[in-house]
Formats: C-alpha cells, sequence, structure tokens
C-alpha cells in the first residue's frame, strides 16, 4: 500500500483538516490533524484513526501502523517537533 492512498482513505473517511503519512510499503507513521480530536483520550483518538484502515490490517497490507492525532491547536504546538 502507498502512503498516499492511507492518506486518501483517512481524508474521505475522517472529519480532519490535515494527514501527514510516512512509510516503507507496510510500516506506516501517520500524523492525522482535525478538529475532531477535541476532548478525545488518546486511545479514542487512535481508535478513530484505525477505524477506517481496519480492512487494510486485516489483509496485511498495512502491517503497522504509528498514529499521533492532534487538534489543530496542538499541531501548531507540536509540529516543529515532529520536524514541519
Amino acid at each position: 500500500m502507498e502512503t498516499n492512498e492511507i492518506k486518501d482513505v483517512l481524508m474521505a473517511a475522517l472529519a480532519i483538516e490535515e494527514a501527514h503519512v510516512t512509510g516503507d510499503g507496510s510500516h506506516f507513521q501517520a500524523i492525522v490533524v482535525g478538529a475532531m480530536f477535541d476532548g478525545m483520550s488518546r486511545v479514542k483518538k487512535q481508535q478513530t484513526v484505525y477505524a477506517p484502515l481496519m480492512e487494510y490490517i486485516a489483509d496485511n497490507r498495512i502491517h503497522a501502523l504509528s498514529i499521533k492525532a492532534y487538534t489543530p491547536e496542538e499541531w501548531q504546538r507540536d509540529r516543529k517537533l515532529n520536524g514541519f
């Protein structure tokens, strides 16, 4: 699976402003930014991002996925820490 495919799935399925996906074909890292994450626990944020990708995880197109989910305010504060 390609990083742009994962980004497209996330952008279409979730009410998010940004998605940044990197990876090597089976192990991926996703940074997802959206106001929808406001008030969610870290676990709930990850569950929300995993949900539209479950079929790709189940059939091993995605072997591993690391998720960082931010509200726009959190992203403004932390984006430099993530190299943006």
